[in-house]
């Protein structure tokens, strides 16, 4: 018996971006796409950007362009092509007719690779969901498709019949999704309630994506996440405990990376997991200080907590990866405190925790109270969530200086002041 080797077939792809403006950079968003598409396992081959006052309704680029990426495809041997933009159903289907080719766009590459990336099962709904909801608007091509066959037997009347079948499939897929994802999203209330009750104060570890968030995390806890060099390496949010010098604590959660033209799918999945920055105490804004595109993936962050409706918190701006920095100082005018530092060799997280002592002490009361030996467990409590500066033990009982929680001031103070 004869055995045969497969093997994959390598995704061999040209990238197509469309300036519409001087201020666009279309040539660095490219740059950026050529990354995820390397993530994703394909080779890109070359790039193509056409000038135009807006998109090709109708192929995303004009028809001269059309025959500029035509010949590329035959020269490089290509056997797919993407595009920087979500692309329409009909754009996609018009420009898959004209090449002759597998035609992709932004939002399908950062699909595929959240699909990959999803660990737990949380992450797998959310990404299945924001498939299906992709997939659904473009089913109407799915006739084209089936004409392509080249008629007969398998094509004749069904076709109409399949697609509404698969549209009834994934409206129904949906729901089951949506039920889903609902009972773990009431779970994940259920976690951030217990935070609360807990009265530790939590901050989200946000940040455009590649930036270090993981490295950060696992540099300060141990908590031992994937942190590739790759875009979307971490899908699922970690949330770990960071002991301050003063014995407080506080829960560190890292989130999903942030990126330009995110599409809606996903933000709309991912709700639930981009949330924790909302419900957050505290922000931690990660940036890749060594990237030349830095200021615009701060930007980037800045909109995207904007339209999550994760504003008004206290901002931590974390110039990460400054072993590898040259040129320029980065500056973040919009965050409250500024740290430089380096996730990898950990320069600078001392004073990123000192900070995070002085904004914990700020939310806090400062109590001298004298318990009595009977009341020894409120002690505990104050060690436990508040910061115990000193303990004098007397005849009469034990005084102390400490700062507490807001939340637990009155539930602590002793017997004598109620």
């Amino acid at each position: 018996m004869q055995f045969y080797e497969f093997k994959d077939i390598e995704e061999r792809v040209i990238l197509i971006g469309v300036q519409t403006s001087e201020d666009e950079d279309v040539a660095a968003s490219l740059d950026e796409l050529e990354e995820l598409a390397e993530t994703a396992g394909a080779v890109t081959v070359a790039k193509v950007i056409q000038n135009r006052e807006a998109v090709h309704p109708g192929t995303y680029i004009g028809k001269g362009k059309i025959e500029e990426v035509a010949a590329l495809i035959q020269a490089y041997d290509a056997n797919g092509v993407i595009c920087d933009d979500e692309l329409s159903p009909a754009q996609l289907n018009n420009l898959e007719r004209e090449l002759d080719c597998k035609v992709m766009d932004r939002t399908l590459l950062i699909l595929d690779i959240f699909a990959a990336r999803a660990v737990s099962s949380e992450g797998k709904i959310q990404v299945e969901l924001a498939q299906l909801r992709y997939r659904a608007a473009r089913l109407v091509g799915l006739r084209e498709s089936l004409s392509r066959l080249g008629g007969g037997i398998g094509t004749r009347g069904p076709g109409e019949k399949k697609l509404e079948t698969d549209r009834r499939l994934i409206r129904t897929r949906i729901s089951a999704l949506k039920a889903e994802l609902f009972q773990v999203e009431k779970h994940r209330e259920l976690i951030r309630g217990k935070r609360s009750r807990g009265n530790l104060k939590t901050a989200a570890i946000v940040g455009y994506t590649n930036a270090g968030k993981s490295t950060l995390l696992n540099t300060l806890t141990g908590a031992g996440i994937l942190a590739e060099d790759k875009l979307f390496a971490t899908l699922d949010p970690t949330t770990r405990v960071l002991e301050l010098k003063d014995g407080q604590q506080i829960l560190l959660t890292d989130t999903v990376g942030f990126i330009r033209k995110l599409p809606h799918h996903l933000v709309e999945a991912f709700k639930s997991t981009l949330e924790e920055a909302k419900y957050a105490d505290y922000i931690i804004h990660v940036v890749d200080a060594s990237n030349p595109q830095a200021e615009l993936q701060m930007h980037t962050v800045y909109e995207t907590l904007r339209e999550l409706g994760a504003t008004g918190k206290k901002i931590i701006t974390l110039l990460n990866k400054q072993d590898q920095v040259q040129g320029e100082a980065l500056r973040d005018f919009r965050a409250d405190y500024t740290v430089k530092c380096s996730a990898r060799t950990g320069e600078g997280l001392e004073e990123l925790k000192d900070v995070l002592a002085k904004l914990l002490a700020e939310s806090q009361i400062y109590l001298e109270e004298l318990y009595t030996y009977k009341e020894a467990g409120k002690i505990q409590i104050i060690r436990e969530y508040g910061s115990l500066l000193s303990e004098e033990y007397r005849e009469d009982g034990i005084f102390v200086k400490a700062r507490v929680p807001a939340e637990i001031f009155v539930s602590v103070m002793p017997k004598s002041h109620k």
